[in-house]
């Protein structure tokens, strides 16, 4: 986001228009694909193989993000252009430090770096189509792509190409990992709080309920699973939280149906992005970042997380034709 920052005043254009994009494409990326805590989460709780949540959620994610993004953006521009605000002055964010190009890690290893998970485990899925079940192989190409294994290669990986590998001494490392965990405690809890809340719920009878109300229904899992996610987002805003709700509330649904497991993941993903409003965090840190007011935020931000939501949900059912 500071990089939009620097590169779109040179260039004389508004900050939104470089930051929708970015934003559809972290939207989608936090929504569908693993090892994002919610689609990894998800996964768990309806059993779907973590690696085919993956491959599926990126083939699910391409016309999402094409539609949600440059698409969007156009028409947003083309209907309502006064959100599109040059010299916008965001110290209400606090202080933020820019580097010197020569300072920051090559392109090519930030993105292996950062990418390296998705990597792992997507070869490790691919390879289980062809290894034999039984054979050596196969177990270390099944332990290397584990999500908990590829994050801690990840992890070393990182420490070398980012830390010592730049110069940087074991401790300005260990400081930098101490403060990386302190920004992601927050989402550690709401995680737990919603794992709690599912257990809630199911110990509660509510998710039976759940599942022998839309069992006499013709609609679809899919399509299940993507208004309980969405109803949930709008009535709680976390979208963590509501992904692992229903996808508890969703079990005796999946567990009755044809329907893949790893397609209704994805659509609880796409309905957990579905409106987000003011009572959402992300929702009041785009309005205070873009300068927008609380209608402009609206009209843009709740948009384009509807588009979002809307366009995987039809990017899901349409691949369901062919699995």
């Amino acid at each position: 986001i500071l990089s939009n920052t620097k590169n779109s005043r040179p260039v004389n254009m508004p900050l939104l228009y470089l930051g929708i994009p970015m934003a559809a494409t972290l939207n989608v990326a936090h929504g569908f694909l693993p090892p994002h805590p919610a689609p990894t989460a998800v996964s768990q709780v309806l059993n779907a193989p973590l690696g085919h949540v993956l491959l599926i959620g990126i083939l699910v994610s391409i016309p999402t993000i094409i539609i949600s993004g440059p698409v969007f953006n156009y028409f947003l521009h083309r209907v309502y252009p006064q959100v599109y605000k040059k010299d916008i002055n965001i110290s209400v964010l606090g202080e933020y430090k820019e580097f010197e190009l020569k300072d920051t890690p090559k392109f090519g290893i930030s993105v292996l770096t950062a990418l390296l998970p998705v990597i792992l485990i997507s070869i490790a899925t691919i390879l289980s189509f062809v290894l034999p079940a039984k054979s050596v192989i196969y177990q270390i190409v099944t332990f290397i792509g584990a999500p908990d294994v590829a994050m801690l290669i990840s992890l070393i990986v990182a420490i070398f190409t980012m830390g010592i590998f730049r110069g940087l001494n074991i401790k300005e490392i260990g400081d930098a990992m101490s403060e990386s965990v302190k920004q992601i405690a927050m989402m550690l809890l709401i995680i737990g709080g919603g794992g709690a809340f599912k257990q809630v719920l199911v110990d509660g009878g509510v998710s039976k309920y759940i599942g022998d109300l839309f069992g006499q229904t013709n609609l679809s899992p899919i399509l299940v699973a993507w208004l309980i996610a969405a109803l949930l987002r709008v009535s709680l805003g976390s979208s963590t939280v509501a992904s692992i709700t229903a996808a508890s509330l969703v079990t005796s649904v999946v567990s009755n149906s044809s329907v893949s497991p790893v397609l209704v993941v994805l659509a609880i993903g796409a309905g957990s992005i579905f409106a987000d409003h003011v009572n959402d965090a992300g929702f009041w840190m785009i309005k205070e970042y873009f300068g927008l007011t609380l209608k402009e935020t609206f009209l843009s931000w709740t948009t384009l997380t509807s588009v979002i939501s809307v366009s995987g949900l039809l990017s899901i059912l349409l691949v369901s034709c062919f699995m």
